[in-house]
């Protein structure tokens, strides 16, 4: 269940991130720009998704009660991969999109 719940905020974060760069790319910024203000001005939102998700983790990485033994390591586990996909989210995704999207033209807005 829990990696479930990290895999999903990890893809919605991306989502989120990509979506607003392409947005931006419309409005004809080109890919390192976009992808810069991008991860500027979609920091709130993804860091809030995975701070909700990491707070509902707390209770089970300090619990110790019966199956603690279990809940513990995969709270840490899950709590840890939040923290590393936010990171990757705002550092590496807009980096590997700028490579990826250098070779196309800038979109030009409709009138």
């Amino acid at each position: 269940m829990g990696f479930i719940a990290l895999f999903g905020v990890a893809v919605l974060n991306g989502l989120v991130l990509v979506a607003y760069i392409l947005k931006l790319r419309q409005d004809g910024l080109p890919p390192a720009q976009a992808a810069h203000r991008a991860a500027h001005v979609r920091l709130r939102p993804v860091l809030t998704t995975a701070l909700v998700a990491s707070l509902g983790f707390i209770p089970m990485a300090f619990s110790t009660g019966a199956g603690a033994e279990v809940q513990k390591p995969l709270a840490t586990v899950v709590i840890g991969g939040l923290m590393t996909s936010t990171l990757l989210t705002l550092l590496v995704l807009p980096t590997v999109y700028t490579w990826f999207d250098r070779g196309r033209p800038t979109d030009t807005p409709a009138d």
